[in-house]
């Protein structure tokens, strides 16, 4: 006999389990990126790893840019000329290195790029570029100028001189001209 009472040759037919129209999938496997499979220690110490990766490369990245030459395509006194570039005049007076020129004398400014790059320090006096010499050139004709001012508008190779200067090179109506140009006095 059965528990139900029934003999055990007349079993009444089961019903079958209902089957579920939804197949639910086995899990993922857990991939190499899932942090959440690993114990929080193991978070801890990969995030302390990826902070460390991350200041070192900083590190080293700011002390590549710190040790390069910033003024290595700069025409300075201590690098080989000609240079090449433009030529405009203006009418001096006192200039950035606290010499009064008038427009006969023969004198230049040089770009603010070139004269910031030579500075040593607040004074622009002082400025090591102030007093130099440089030869201006522009076909056959050149000129010996001074450094006395620093030109705001100029590219790193251009050079803005005292009207007298410009008439020797070109006429003054071209108000800019391409010129060559050389320090005569190396630093």
């Amino acid at each position: 006999m059965t528990d139900k009472g029934f003999p055990s040759s007349i079993v009444p037919p089961r019903k079958p389990l209902p089957v579920s129209k939804e197949v639910i999938p086995p899990p993922a496997p857990a991939r190499w990126w899932d942090v959440r499979q690993f114990s929080r220690r193991k978070r801890m110490i990969l995030a302390a790893a990826i902070v460390a990766t991350v200041l070192i490369a900083l590190i080293i990245g700011l002390a590549v840019g710190l040790t390069r030459k910033k003024n290595a395509n700069l025409p300075l006194p201590t690098t080989n000329g000609p240079y090449t570039g433009d030529l405009t005049y203006y009418d001096p007076a006192l200039g950035s290195c606290g010499i009064e020129s008038s427009p006969t004398d023969s004198i230049c400014a040089v770009s603010h790029v070139l004269f910031d790059a030579a500075s040593t320090g607040s004074n622009p006096n002082a400025n090591p570029l102030c007093g130099k010499k440089l030869r201006v050139r522009r076909g056959e004709s050149s000129v010996d100028v001074t450094v006395v001012d620093r030109c705001v508008g100029c590219a790193a190779t251009d050079l803005d001189v005292s009207p007298g200067v410009f008439t020797t090179l070109a006429d003054m109506d071209l108000g800019r001209v391409l010129v060559q140009w050389a320090w005569l006095d190396h630093a």
